[in-house]
């Protein structure tokens, strides 16, 4: 990893932490998460309490398909009588893909 990518890496897991720090999901209003690599978005719904994950979602890289993950994850978490979320971004600027699965989710019935 060259320099200038580290430097985004730290300053993301900074963010992140700091975002973690006041965001804690429970099993009424988990934690919905986001995560971008390369090739796949992924979105979960985490219980920070007991430390479980309760539903999650996997899609291509791409708008279109991280608005069609938020949909996914907000069928599933209506499925288990979830309406309510608390978003953690992971860091990442609300924009673009992160911003297309929140909207995506609030579609799908969700609540944040």
């Amino acid at each position: 990893m060259n320099k200038k990518q580290q430097k985004k890496t730290e300053r993301r897991n900074k963010i992140r932490r700091r975002i973690r720090s006041t965001i804690k999901g429970t099993a009424e209003r988990p934690r919905l998460n986001i995560f971008k690599s390369n090739k796949y978005t992924y979105l979960q719904l985490v219980d920070d309490l007991e430390g479980v994950t309760l539903a999650a979602t996997k899609a291509e890289t791409g708008v279109d398909n991280a608005k069609e993950a938020g949909a996914e994850i907000a069928k599933a978490a209506q499925d288990k009588g979830i309406n309510k979320v608390v978003f953690d971004r992971s860091g990442y600027k609300y924009h673009g893909i992160v911003k297309a699965a929140a909207d995506g989710a609030r579609d799908g019935g969700l609540d944040f």
